[in-house]
């Protein structure tokens, strides 16, 4: 491919491409700042920014600005669409270098029953579903129902540690024990549910389904995990240590930013997807002991967050369609449905373990929570082609709803003087 040739802008082009920018950046920042500053989750406000943007308002009632912006160009949009996945790697990379690695030994109990409760239960759950309900008018062209079930059963379990965490911060209770709890059992969880979505995701990269294809795929998935983790802190250490390492001599940050994409590319090559390969890019950055490390995480951190991150969030917005691709009753019916599956299946475990009722609640409210990880679920498996759009649609408003709920019920909580978590029985 002549690199030249395949993205060529005349002036014009540049224009609208640096004005469609610029729309979804001060639209995704300031809704962002406006949610921030009522105490409601900021990634909400981003993803409204791009909506407003977006064919449901913009394009209802301006369609032709919204045409000249977003719709009137091809290269532009490939341009677009680069910054919207190196958005989506930053995400998930930064990400990374959140996931807990220890956890206390008195909180080993209640956190395996949370994971047990939050995980497996509402997983099999909406694995069983497409057999109560039909999806099949849901499916994306890949047309691949299996795929398509494990995609339902990750949507059903799924939690958001950066939401979660946000609504602890804003309330004041981010080093309590609850906080604790939620947190461990929510990466655990996250570790867990990026596997089951890179195996769906790999599958839809061959035209059969075969036993021996979806075997593959889970020893594929499960050999690059493994081996990542076990292996690659201590190879990049030791290249840390080289004396002929220039590009870290050069740049620290250029250095973390080519192990993100070298494992998102490692990941692409085994068919495994790469935003599971930039997640293990973050974890493996996050286990370096190297303490110069922690001010270039920080660097990256800020620039994705100023600007990659926002404009991804802004294109997921951008993409809801409510007006031809909303449909009211299968949204009400999965929100219900996933909410159920995911709050009783904690409260149960929880109950297991001799937890009173409202600490058992309040574990399956915030183990409901599913805001970024949801909203990320929703994009990676509707861009390749699993679910169709008005799914996609649905998954992004129930990620919204569910985590707006959380912020709403702990902040009832606690005005009413109640405990998150009891720890007296």
């Amino acid at each position: 491919m002549n690199v030249a040739t395949s993205i060529s802008l005349n002036n014009f082009e540049l224009t609208r491409f640096f004005f469609a920018i610029i729309s979804l950046l001060i639209s995704a920042h300031f809704f962002g700042y406006l949610f921030h500053k009522f105490k409601l989750p900021k990634v909400i406000g981003e993803i409204l920014g791009g909506f407003l943007l977006g064919p449901t308002v913009l394009g209802h009632f301006s369609p032709q600005a919204h045409n000249w912006l977003f719709n009137a160009f091809a290269e532009e949009g490939k341009l677009i669409s680069i910054i919207y996945w190196l958005g989506l790697i930053l995400l998930m990379f930064v990400s990374g270098f959140e996931i807990q690695k220890k956890f206390s030994s008195e909180d080993k109990k209640i956190v395996g029953a949370v994971i047990l409760g939050a995980t497996v239960i509402p997983f099999i759950a909406g694995w069983i579903a497409p057999y109560i309900y039909d999806f099949s008018s849901y499916m994306g062209p890949k047309n691949n129902m299996f795929a398509m079930r494990i995609v339902i059963a990750i949507a059903v379990a799924v939690t958001s540690i950066p939401v979660i965490s946000k609504i602890f911060i804003d309330l004041n209770v981010l080093h309590s024990h609850f906080a604790k709890v939620v947190l461990a059992a929510a990466t655990i969880q996250d570790i867990l549910l990026w596997i089951a979505l890179a195996i769906a995701t790999g599958l839809v990269s061959t035209t059969a389904i075969s036993v021996a294809g979806i075997a593959s795929s889970v020893m594929v998935t499960i050999a690059f995990f493994v081996l990542t983790l076990a292996f690659m802190p201590k190879v990049i250490g030791f290249g840390n240590s080289l004396k002929y390492n220039l590009l870290i001599k050069s740049s620290v940050a250029g250095y973390i930013l080519f192990i993100c994409f070298l494992f998102s590319a490692l990941a692409s090559i085994l068919n495994v997807n790469i935003v599971f390969g930039s997640f293990l890019a973050g974890i493996v950055i996050g286990l370096m002991p190297n303490e110069k490390f922690e001010k270039e995480k920080n660097h990256i951190r800020e620039i994705g967050l100023a600007f990659f991150i926002p404009v991804y969030f802004a294109v997921v917005g951008l993409k809801l369609d409510l007006i031809r691709h909303f449909d009211l009753v299968f949204f009400l019916w999965f929100l219900l449905f996933s909410s159920v599956f995911e709050i009783s299946g904690t409260l149960i475990a929880a109950k297991v373990i001799k937890k009173d009722w409202l600490s058992s609640f309040n574990l399956g409210v915030a183990m409901n929570t599913r805001g970024g990880p949801g909203i990320v679920l929703a994009t990676v498996v509707f861009d390749l082609g699993i679910i169709n759009e008005t799914f996609f649609v649905t998954l992004v408003l129930a990620a919204i709803t569910t985590s707006l709920v959380a912020g709403y019920w702990f902040k009832y909580v606690l005005s009413k003087g109640w405990d998150l978590l009891r720890t007296a029985q």
